[in-house]
């Protein structure tokens, strides 16, 4: 990738944060299997950055690591990295995907909205947000931008929400060395907790990368022409993922990824396919953004300068599916922003459509008696 110096310090900072932010939902989180995606989250955040004021700004760019960057080239270096990414490896699918999606006559700033076309090519729509499908039209977006594998990100709109900001990122990449089907067998896989269950467990002997230390053992798988690859760490013996978890920052990360060398090795990896769900409030504000998500303290003046408005739920939802062939995944991050306080002489607008089955009462106004009940389900008119 040919980045400029600034965009280098863009993706140590992402590390930085990414390193922290999974180790933050290992911590709080006990499902099996877990997978996050901390580029789609930090992508969401960035364009919500760019509404953020004060403080709340502060908060934002600490949590996320960007200290050492101006405004001007946390967008440049974004922009960039996305456009690299994107077209880095022909064998490999890679898109990113971002959209904004604001309530019907919301007055938004121009230049968060310019800011955030510019450098995240957002999508920008206005939409209905008290309209019943309204919910399925952004989730069919983010439906598309995933090739189907997230359907839904986004699972009630309430009166106060204002906007949403979501990333979507689709990966598919098939294994540069791939594993044979033939040699796929039905093995046991030794849980933490002592117990073992059955699985169908690949196999393939190739030169690929590959280190070792006191903790785990791990390879580089890589996809395509070798431009993505999927790092594997393997607890050592009487270790645990815990282990390595409690190790996780950027100066070991580096460390260890420096340390691969090229050898000869069988690899048996496990086919698995599954997907994560997780709300992302607690985890950002345990690392320092807390004042984003305080109603009363929130500065988002970057996005309206005369509204009350902070961030209700970062909603994040992953898949992935590993096979013989490669690897297929998706992220989506979703930022809704919310207002505190209405004015109560701002005209409200209504809408009734009557366009699916409904039911109807006649009744005495007086005394609220019901003369007639119905349902109509097919209208006709004869």
């Amino acid at each position: 990738m040919d980045l400029t110096k600034k965009s280098l310090e863009l993706i140590e900072s992402d590390n930085g944060f990414g390193l922290e932010f999974f180790k933050e939902v290992l911590t709080g989180d006990t499902s099996p299997n877990i997978m996050v995606s901390p580029l789609s989250v930090a992508l969401a955040l960035g364009m919500t950055y760019n509404g953020a004021s004060g403080t709340t700004k502060d908060a934002m760019k600490e949590t996320l690591k960007l200290g050492g960057l101006s405004d001007q080239e946390i967008n440049e270096s974004y922009k960039s990295i996305m456009d690299q990414l994107v077209r880095l490896d022909p064998k490999v699918i890679l898109n990113i995907a971002n959209s904004i999606w604001y309530k019907l006559n919301f007055p938004v700033q121009n230049e968060f909205i310019n800011l955030n076309s510019q450098y995240y090519y957002a999508e920008v729509n206005e939409l209905d947000f008290s309209l019943p499908e309204a919910k399925d039209i952004i989730n069919g977006w983010v439906d598309e931008k995933t090739e189907g594998l997230i359907p839904e990100i986004i699972d009630n709109i309430s009166p106060d929400v204002v906007m949403y900001l979501i990333n979507a990122i689709y990966f598919k990449g098939v294994w540069k060395y791939e594993f044979d089907p033939e040699k796929t067998s039905e093995r046991d896989f030794y849980l933490e907790d002592g117990r073992n269950m059955k699985v169908d467990m690949m196999e393939m002997e190739e030169e690929v990368l590959y280190t070792s230390n006191d903790i785990f053992q791990a390879v580089s798988l890589p996809y395509g022409d070798g431009q993505f690859n999927m790092f594997i760490m393997l607890p050592a013996a009487q270790k645990t993922t815990a282990d390595i978890v409690v190790e996780l920052n950027n100066d070991n990360w580096d460390s260890w990824i420096s340390s691969l060398q090229t050898e000869q090795v069988v690899v048996k990896l496990p086919k698995f396919k599954f997907d994560f769900f997780r709300l992302l409030n607690d985890d950002l504000t345990d690392m320092g953004m807390g004042i984003a998500f305080d109603p009363d303290n929130a500065d988002f003046s970057g996005i309206n300068p005369e509204r009350d408005l902070y961030i209700s739920r970062v909603l994040h939802k992953t898949f992935i599916d590993v096979n013989e062939e490669g690897t297929e995944a998706a992220a989506v991050t979703a930022v809704e922003i919310s207002e505190t306080s209405y004015n109560p002489n701002e005209p409200v607008i209504r809408y009734f459509v009557a366009d699916h089955p409904f039911l109807f009462a006649i009744r005495k106004n007086s005394s609220g008696t019901i003369l007639f009940m119905g349902r109509v389900g097919q209208p006709k008119y004869e």
